[in-house]
């Protein structure tokens, strides 16, 4: 399944089942700032909480318009920074532009230390429909529209959301480093890619971060991880709790739901925390709509089992 399939199918990046359990009550109100402290150096210079807020699904459906409930969106967004969240990833073709729209609402002027990742690169022609377009002039113009967007002088991070098969990726790289050079890029990050295409990045200009599908369920990129930790790239695991289709860890009957149960969590935290049990350039940045199922995602920072504990929970998925 290609990232543009499952973006018009995923239900709720983070969270979508609503969680009830003690553990849930007990720690859900509890994680916040000062309790949040796994952190990873992004960049060499941006300390980051390890696990983010992904803003897709603050959008209208099929990642599409505004939300049914705009304000609820600018809610869900203060609540996460209430809970410790400081690195929150967007992307122009999110809406398009509404999710960074929102963003600012809700959040201008920036508290400090907060770190905005955005992309460029996807074209929205309408719902559920991702076309690339990596040419260097129009990322040139993505970058000058996402700072007018969010309000940035800025942008922390700025991610190539794909590798366009009709540009070389050295070209759609020459324009974000002309960026870079000019002050409207502090890092760069790719997203949807293979070592070898992350190898040709580096060639153009340093690469601080990967985003690739990843879950405990889909391991696909698993060499990609590897790479990032050997570089001490971050790794961003885009769909980390699955979608609505393969490995969707959101659904009653799912792979992890009896282990999940035995632990006392449910299946969509317990994914969450072996992410971040996985590597520590991880970064989750689970995504929501929904105030209560962001507080169960963020709880599951609290999580902890033993090495064998996970080892077994592995070998059952």
């Amino acid at each position: 399944m290609t990232r543009r399939e499952f973006l018009g199918t995923t239900i709720a990046g983070g969270a979508s089942v609503m969680a009830g359990t003690a553990f849930v009550q007990k720690l859900a109100s509890a994680v916040t700032t000062s309790t949040m402290k796994s952190t990873f150096l992004l960049g060499g210079d941006l300390s980051v909480n390890r696990l983010g807020f992904g803003a897709m699904r603050i959008t209208g459906e099929g990642i599409w318009g505004w939300p049914p409930d705009r304000e609820n969106a600018k809610k869900v967004l203060r609540r996460a920074l209430d809970l410790g969240v400081n690195l929150i990833d967007t992307a122009d073709a999110y809406g398009p532009e509404t999710s960074e729209l929102l963003i600012a609402e809700a959040l201008h002027p920036y508290p400090k230390g907060l770190v905005i990742a955005t992309k460029g690169g996807l074209t929205r022609p309408g719902p559920d429909s991702w076309i690339p377009n990596c040419r260097p002039e129009y990322l040139s113009q993505c970058v000058d529209k996402s700072l007018k967007r969010l309000k940035l002088e800025r942008i922390d991070l700025y991610q190539l959301h794909t590798v366009d098969r009709k540009v070389p990726i050295e070209d759609s790289l020459g324009a974000l480093k002309k960026a870079q050079d000019g002050g409207k890029i502090r890092h760069v990050g790719l997203s949807n890619v293979t070592t070898q295409e992350i190898e040709r990045a580096t060639k153009v200009l340093p690469i601080v971060s990967i985003q690739n599908r990843y879950n405990i369920e889909d391991r696909d990129s698993e060499d990609v991880l590897s790479y990032c930790e050997k570089e001490k790239m971050g790794f961003l695991p885009w769909a980390p709790v699955g979608g609505s289709g393969r490995g969707s860890l959101t659904k009653s009957g799912n792979p992890v739901e009896a282990e999940a149960k035995r632990h006392n969590v449910t299946a969509v935290q317990l994914a969450l925390a072996w992410l971040l049990q996985k590597s520590p350039v991880m970064l989750p940045i689970p995504g929501t709509a929904n105030i209560a199922h962001l507080e169960a995602n963020m709880a599951a920072a609290r999580l902890q089992l033993t090495p064998e504990e996970w080892k077994e929970i592995e070998g059952k998925v």
